[in-house]
């Protein structure tokens, strides 16, 4: 097991719309993490106006487990919404972003504990991406547009397995509420000159629910969002 001395206290989050067969799974996980490691936890999830009953599920573990807290948007506000909410409310010294869909195992953060030491921010890249062709094209095609704008020194901006050290969050102003979300926090921490670093980690098929963050309106706004972060940026 490693255990980094940034590890400290750790801010477990992740978004969920309409997660319902996912929710619970991703908890459980993030719990046994925390409670394996020893530390200071807790688990932060952000339901996004979801109809089915995802925030019902997150409701009845919070009640049986303090840790675990539920922050509920009125209605769907949006992918980068989701996750610029859930940053704020992280508390802890370490923070850990992963989605709500169970694609990726929360036991890989060993992965990532094994270099926050040396850096601000440690993301993973998608070893095997288990996604559809298109998805995949799509992905590698945004990566490159955006390591061009940004410089940025990754390999897959939107993997969403994340460890941040919480200071390096602090007073960063993020502003998509869509797809950019990713590619907004790496630009905005690379301005700010945080150390970067990644590592490969595995990831699993969908098994259940439905991505919803790639309907074609979500698209137009991500690359309307895109053209004025690169003004702001460059």
């Amino acid at each position: 097991m490693i255990k980094p001395k940034a590890l400290t206290s750790i801010s477990f989050f992740f978004p969920c719309y309409n997660e319902e067969a996912n929710v619970a799974v991703m908890i459980e996980q993030a719990v046994k993490v925390g409670e394996d490691y020893g530390v200071d936890y807790e688990v932060i999830v952000v339901d996004d106006g979801s109809s089915d009953r995802s925030a019902a599920i997150v409701s009845q573990w919070s009640a049986k487990n303090p840790r675990v807290r539920l922050v509920k948007h009125p209605h769907n506000m949006g992918y980068g919404a989701a996750l610029r909410t859930g940053l704020k409310s992280c508390a802890k010294d370490l923070v850990f972003l992963t989605d709500g869909d169970n694609q990726f195992q929360i036991a890989d953060i060993e992965k990532l504990f094994s270099k926050i030491d040396s850096c601000d921010v440690v993301t993973g890249y998608r070893i095997d991406r288990q996604d559809k062709s298109y998805r995949r094209l799509n992905g590698f095609l945004w990566t490159k547009l955006n390591r061009a704008l940004f410089d940025l020194p990754v390999r897959d901006v939107d993997c969403a397995f994340k460890l941040f050290r919480r200071k390096a969050l602090e007073n960063l102003e993020l502003k998509s509420n869509h797809l950019l979300i990713h590619a907004e926090i790496l630009a905005r921490l690379r301005k700010k000159g945080a150390r970067i670093q990644e590592i490969g980690v595995t990831h699993h098929p969908r098994t259940a629910g439905k991505a919803t963050a790639t309907a074609p309106g979500a698209i137009f706004k991500t690359f309307r969002e895109l053209s004025k972060l690169y003004w702001q940026i460059r």
